[in-house]
């Protein structure tokens, strides 16, 4: 067993298209990282900031929000409203000194399975170069 770290990213996911894509990516075995635990929602326009802020006080490293591209949510508007609350929320957490590159807001439609994999690993190695949320030294 190593004790190298390993990054802990929480997903939160659009049920229509990117969980749609990530389950193509496990259907056609898609390989990518493990390091990524989603929770799948009917929109991410449901997103509340306070998903993501939770998240963080919770021991996340990073999060990604993803969703339909614009113009496809099933719900019309859904990922414009959250696109605005993902920027939004990048600026609190620069404030609270955590980097804003923790949070990514991405875009995955259902026929985007590879495409899935390839946003999960950037948001690793993203993670793994900034190392371990500095909040998790207030969990002890």
């Amino acid at each position: 067993m190593s004790d190298e770290w390993k990054p802990k990213i929480f997903g939160i996911i659009c049920n229509w298209c990117s969980y749609a894509g990530a389950d193509l990516a496990g259907s056609a075995r898609t390989q990518y990282p493990p390091d990524i635990r989603t929770v799948r929602v009917m929109c991410t326009g449901r997103v509340d900031t306070l998903f993501i802020m939770k998240a963080f006080i919770d021991g996340a490293d990073g999060v990604l929000v993803s969703g339909c591209h614009f113009g496809d949510c099933h719900y019309l508007e859904g990922n414009y409203k959250a696109a605005k609350r993902m920027f939004l929320m990048k600026s609190v957490l620069k404030n609270m000194g955590l980097e804003d590159k923790r949070l990514r807001m991405t875009f995955v439609s259902a026929s985007e399975g590879a495409k899935w994999a390839k946003v999960v690993t950037d948001v690793v190695k993203t993670v793994t170069e900034l190392g371990p949320s500095p909040l998790k030294e207030f969990q002890k």
